[in-house]
């Protein structure tokens, strides 16, 4: 067995490999900066031959099958918001990564746009909003767009846009870059979509934010939440 805790050893309905290998590969490929190759030989080194865009399938399959699996034990995000947004390269353009976390640390959502506008500002905000209650407050920068979109989706919440009011988000975008830095670019939009998006469900299990794991340390919380999540593949 790759993990600590066995799961079922049969394989999803037209895979090969069994969920705990697809399991441990897309868990490695989302946690650290890994490259499918790498993923690929640490695979070959327990034995298992799987070559590297196996892998790329799986983790462009099956990580959404992940956070959707663990979608009713993550925990309601806080009243307070902060909201930004980064940019990636993408086949040589930029794209821009809307991102929200709350003051607990738990990344509420993130959204990926070829435009930097107010149309992907409220489509992003929008989605967001399906993650828990409305927010209380929201902090964002001074872009011009927010004041609009809060007012209308949430005009209760009170908008804050003090300077260094935002330094929450903005150092979480740098984990993000760190485990994009490896892969040398983005080829897609849809990786870019699945590695971000499954960047934010790891840190989210990291830090404490969903009841499966939410008692262990740690250091066990991914490794164990994704041992669990593979019977639901």
């Amino acid at each position: 067995m790759i993990g600590s805790r066995s799961v079922s050893s049969s394989a999803p309905a037209g895979y090969r490999f069994p969920r705990e290998v697809i399991a441990v590969a897309v868990r490695w490929y989302l946690r650290y900066g890994l490259s499918y190759r790498d993923v690929e030989e640490l695979l070959i080194e327990r034995g298992i031959v799987v070559d590297h865009v196996t892998i790329y399938r799986w983790v462009q399959t099956f990580t959404a099958e992940f956070i959707e699996a663990a979608r009713a034990a993550r925990h309601s995000t806080g009243d307070r918001w902060f909201v930004d947004e980064t940019y990636v390269k993408v086949a040589g353009s930029w794209t821009y990564l809307y991102r929200a976390v709350d003051q607990h640390g738990q990344i509420i959502d993130v959204f990926v746009s070829t435009r930097r506008n107010a149309a992907a500002a409220r489509e992003f905000f929008a989605r967001a909003l399906r993650y828990g209650p409305s927010p209380a407050e929201v902090t964002t920068d001074r872009a011009p767009v927010y004041p609009r979109i809060i007012e209308d989706l949430e005009p209760a919440a009170r908008h804050v846009t003090d300077q260094y009011a935002n330094n929450i988000i903005e150092a979480d975008h740098s984990q993000l870059k760190a485990r994009l830095r490896p892969m040398r670019g983005l080829k897609r939009l849809a990786s870019a979509r699945t590695v971000s998006a499954g960047h934010a469900f790891v840190q989210n299990l990291r830090r404490g934010h969903y009841a499966i794991t939410a008692d262990l340390t740690v250091q066990d919380r991914v490794r164990v939440a994704f041992d669990e999540l593979a019977n639901c593949l």
